[in-house]
């Protein structure tokens, strides 16, 4: 059984999809991971992002593999471990750029898909249910108002962080600006713009905890998989 989970950063699409795949023994794919890896690894050796070709040839012989008996799952590209690198506010301002490639996009949906191939898996990203496995038996799109979002964004680098604290309020500040960019982009871009399926469930997750949001994917898988 394959459960796709797409919305915008910050959405709790990892946290939930992380959740989900220790309830039900479920491989995880975060394909957004991914895309920040191959972000990643091109600003890491100067590869000119404006340069369609070099991103795209980085995405296609790069070796991304992941750790997932690890909690968090660790991300690995060409055997050097990148799970902090990748989620740094430098990789968030420049993954919706490479992630735009259609050959980018070509060169890791092979990869998603050669994952999912004859195991049960809880992926989530952008274009899940639309492109990547549009076949999948349930589908669920997760939203959150953009605040919240960005608040998560920035406790998850900073754990422990209170909010009325003055740099991580300024870094909320900020990061809402990033966010609110990166989705215009997501959502035009020419290639698997970010975009429910017809067939997805739409859940607000601004006010309820992930428990209760695990709970109800949960039920909605239980009653597919019956």
């Amino acid at each position: 059984m394959i459960i796709a989970i797409d919305g915008p950063a910050g959405s709790g699409k990892s946290t939930i999809a992380n959740e989900l795949s220790h309830a039900f023994g479920f491989a995880k794919l975060d394909t957004g991971a991914m895309y920040r890896t191959v972000a990643f690894v091109c600003a890491d050796r100067g590869v000119d992002l404006d340069d369609e070709g070099a991103v795209t040839d980085i995405a296609d012989h790069l070796d991304i593999s992941f750790d997932t008996e690890a909690d968090p799952v660790r991300v690995f590209a060409d055997g050097r471990e990148v799970t902090t690198e990748i989620r740094t506010p430098q990789t968030d301002r420049i993954v919706s750029k490479v992630s735009a490639y259609p050959g980018v996009r070509h060169a890791l949906l092979a990869c998603q898909r050669a994952f999912a191939r004859d195991r049960d898996v809880v992926a989530e990203g952008r274009d899940i249910g639309t492109v990547v496995f549009p076949n999948a038996e349930l589908k669920v799109f997760l939203t959150a108002d953009p605040r919240e979002r960005a608040k998560r964004r920035v406790l998850q680098r900073h754990p422990g962080a209170s909010i009325d604290d003055a740099h991580i309020a300024a870094e909320i500040e900020e990061t809402l600006a990033d966010l609110a960019r990166r989705d215009d982009l997501d959502a035009h871009r020419q290639t698997a713009p970010l975009k429910a399926a017809d067939d997805a469930v739409h859940i607000d997750s601004t006010a309820y905890g992930i428990d209760e949001i695990v709970a109800k994917i949960a039920e909605l898988s239980r009653t597919r998989r019956a």
